[in-house]
């Protein structure tokens, strides 16, 4: 499932990116036929809080208006309403850039504090824009809300 949030939901798109969802984020101030032909073109969901902007989209373009833009409720109607899998697989993408994440290589790791390298891992980075990940704190923090999602 390849999705597409519009700028209302970048929250929402981030974190269907933690679960592991190909999800591209509209570009602040993107104009709505950018939004329907990305989402055509790239043959993804359309995720919208706006009712006009779902109801202009083509009839190649599927579109779910949410409800609400907060996070946690927002989470539950994509559960329900699209099927997604909050522990679909966790940590893949990377949260900025979409791109799948690849193992840490020798210098990467390198810039790491010692206290950290020192860690259990696994340690990935974003081909794209380089940021490392690794299971610290945060890592815990975002799999137990996924977790509370997917419970719903």
């Amino acid at each position: 499932m390849k999705l597409l949030c519009d700028e209302m939901l970048q929250g929402l798109g981030r974190w269907l990116r933690t679960a592991g969802y190909d999800t591209a984020i509209a570009a602040a101030g993107a104009a709505d036929q950018t939004l329907l032909s990305l989402a055509a073109d790239q043959r993804r969901i359309l995720l919208t809080c706006d009712r006009a902007l779902a109801e202009a989209a083509p009839g190649a373009v599927r579109a779910l208006v949410l409800a609400t833009e907060r996070l946690d409720p927002a989470a539950q109607e994509v559960r329900e309403r699209l099927g997604v899998d909050w522990l679909h697989r966790p940590l893949i993408r990377c949260l900025r850039c979409n791109t799948k994440l690849r193992p840490a290589a020798g210098r990467e790791l390198a810039g790491l504090p010692e206290e950290t390298r020192q860690g259990a891992g696994p340690f990935t980075a974003c081909p794209s824009c380089c940021r490392i990940y690794w299971p610290g704190s945060h890592v815990r923090r975002m799999r137990a809300r996924l977790e509370r999602w997917q419970a719903g």
